[in-house]
């Protein structure tokens, strides 16, 4: 698939007396695809393509409802898969997990407030012990 620039670029080297090699070889495709755009006036267009139903796709509004139920506590995918196999589900658990992870919450660390002091007013010491021998 060519983006707009390059199809317009290849025609505008070729115009300005470029080889049909200096072309590829500077753009980084082959021959070939240059000399196929060169034959078209028109910038190709390419349909989307439809989006295809998934196995999860039945079981997307059962997922939503345990989700939603669960807040603010987060259900593992692992159980939610358990679930869905259960009632029917035939697909892998790395679909489900995709699905999933779009609704998990964000984890918000929590701030630190620092402990500051003049110089001088406090003093903080880190103790250790050292041991000799065996059993000193």
């Amino acid at each position: 698939m060519l983006t707009k620039e390059i199809f317009v670029d290849i025609h505008v080297r070729f115009a300005q007396g470029q080889s049909l090699r200096k072309i590829a070889s500077e753009l980084g495709i082959s021959r070939n695809t240059v000399k196929h755009h060169l034959q078209q006036q028109t910038m190709p267009t390419y349909a989307k393509r439809s989006q295809q139903p998934t196995k999860l796709s039945p079981f997307k509004p059962y997922l939503l409802q345990r989700i939603e139920l669960a807040k603010p506590d987060w259900i593992p995918a692992t159980v939610l898969f358990d679930e869905v196999v259960e009632n029917g589900y035939q697909g892998g658990i790395a679909q489900l997990r995709r699905f999933v992870c779009q609704f998990k919450p964000s984890i918000v660390p929590e701030v630190v407030v620092r402990f500051e002091t003049q110089p001088g007013q406090q003093m903080q010491i880190d103790f250790t012990s050292i041991r000799r021998g065996k059993n000193r």
